[in-house]
């Protein structure tokens, strides 16, 4: 065998082992897209702790559910904390406290939270536009659409488990 047909055939296996790579890597990512989607939205909304009762403020039901999946793997609210009673007559009247202010968080958890709001958004556009370009491919939309529902179907099976 000449050295051109021995680099040829090195060359064609280089060539299909990186193909299977990438068919692989197009099977997983239409899979994992829908996941990927829902944790990084949910991630966007306890980054800045939306999914919390605070103050004033009350979640919709949805999205403190949505927090419990990021946070438990479990989509129910969170079970309401019972309060100890307080005495009915305290003894002696303790001095009034002021209510501590709420203090500015420091400008490094600021950038940080807003850092990490940019790449998770970031995270569902690329998967988003992804699984747009994975239904694109002809060639093989009805494996895309298997895998894609699979990907949205198996999640929601095993939650409600």
């Amino acid at each position: 065998m000449s050295d051109k047909t021995v680099e040829q055939i090195a060359h064609n296996r280089r060539a299909s082992r990186l193909r299977l790579v990438r068919q692989l890597h197009f099977w997983v990512a239409v899979f994992v897209a829908p996941s990927l989607m829902l944790f990084a939205l949910t991630g966007m909304l306890q980054l800045f702790k939306l999914h919390e009762a605070e103050g004033g403020y009350r979640p919709l039901p949805v999205i403190e559910k949505l927090g419990q999946v990021h946070i438990h793997q479990t989509y129910a609210l969170r079970p309401v904390r019972a309060r100890l009673p307080e005495p009915a007559a305290p003894v002696a009247a303790a001095p009034a406290r002021p209510e501590p202010e709420e203090k500015a968080a420091p400008l490094g958890e600021t950038l940080v939270k807003w850092t990490f709001l940019l790449i998770a958004a970031g995270m569902a556009v690329s998967s988003v536009l992804g699984v747009w370009m994975a239904l694109s491919n002809t060639r093989q939309r009805r494996l895309t659409l298997i895998l894609l529902a699979a990907g949205t179907v198996l999640p929601v099976i095993v939650l409600a488990l």
